[in-house]
């Protein structure tokens, strides 16, 4: 019974949401795209490379993954130019693809203005006031200062341009009616943290890397789950790889120092990184974009971490075929 009821209020949720968009016109919450003109100075320009290349990691999303080399970093060539695509056969209900950022005039971001993408990256609207899929981490991305969203986007405007057709995104319902009640406009200035302040800066560092998203379990209610790890995330069938526990607990990274932890991210600088690994041994955690954070960066997102309540959530890394999960 208590099922059947759950089942007729979420019908009844969905037709209240569906009458509303329809009277709203389907269409999200917005506002105009801010009137910006992004300065690119050299400043900029290194900024937004860094926060888009080792930060947000925004290519290993919108780039050919290589899933020949460890962390699956972006094919040589294809960075920015649009990429990974979820459908029905991966369980995705509709069509979605990583989007082209390059300066390509039909198929990437040439004809948009700078306000336009500014909206896009925290706002999840898109240039013709479609919604974007909040897997596009916007929600997180709306915390992004205003002097790092424009470092974004004056780096986005170097990318070359490569002309890159992709699907068009398509929503089942009830996605297509959801996924327009998720943008929500940020209607006032963004300042940045104090870098003095390491905590504060890492708690930012960790929201606009999207952290929280990866290593937190997906099932279940998530109050008191947050960052333990354990989502599980296919590579191949039958092989499982779970995310890493980020609590201070004994299981997460209690034993571990500042130093150490500091260490697991720079082991994986440098040409000597980029190495093949198996598929069934891989990671989708992009340690090669990670690997190029600052020390400093690093120390103020452990830093935050030891801030969190510990949770008790030992993890296996990977299960294979044949092989009993934990």
């Amino acid at each position: 019974m208590k099922k059947v009821l759950v089942a007729v209020l979420a019908v009844v949720l969905l037709g209240v949401l569906g009458a509303a968009g329809v009277a709203w016109g389907l269409r999200p919450r917005m506002r105009p795209a801010p009137d910006r003109k992004v300065e690119a100075t050299p400043e900029k320009l290194a900024r937004g490379r860094y926060l888009a290349e080792n930060v947000a990691a925004c290519l290993h999303c919108h780039s050919q993954a290589d899933k020949s080399l460890f962390g699956m970093p972006p094919k040589l060539g294809t960075e920015g130019a649009g990429g990974m695509c979820m459908g029905p056969e991966d369980g995705f209900p509709g069509t979605l693809c990583a989007s082209n950022l390059t300066s390509d005039p039909e198929t990437g971001l040439g004809r948009w203005m700078d306000g336009e993408i500014i909206r896009a990256i925290r706002e999840g609207v898109s240039r013709d006031g479609r919604p974007l899929m909040a897997i596009m981490p916007y929600g997180f991305y709306r915390d992004m200062s205003d002097e790092d969203v424009e470092a974004i986007v004056a780096w986005l405007r170097t990318l070359p341009a490569v002309r890159s057709p992709l699907t068009a995104p398509r929503f089942d319902f009830p996605l297509n009616v959801l996924v327009r009640f998720m943008p929500e406009p940020v209607e006032q200035s963004v300042p940045a943290p104090a870098r003095s302040d390491t905590v504060a800066y890492g708690k930012y560092l960790v929201t606009v890397g999207g952290c929280v998203e990866c290593h937190t379990p997906d099932a279940g209610p998530r109050a008191g789950q947050w960052f333990a790890g354990g989502r599980e995330f296919e590579l191949e069938k039958g092989v499982v790889l779970r995310s890493a526990n980020l609590t201070p607990h004994a299981t997460g990274m209690g034993g571990l120092s500042r130093e150490e932890f500091i260490g697991l991210f720079k082991r994986h600088a440098g040409p000597g990184a980029r190495r093949e690994v198996p598929e069934r041994l891989n990671t989708l955690m992009a340690w090669l974009s990670y690997g190029g954070m600052a020390e400093q960066d690093v120390g103020a997102i452990y830093d935050y971490l030891k801030t969190q309540p510990p949770v008790d959530n030992a993890v296996t890394p990977w299960s294979l075929p044949g092989t009993a999960t934990p």
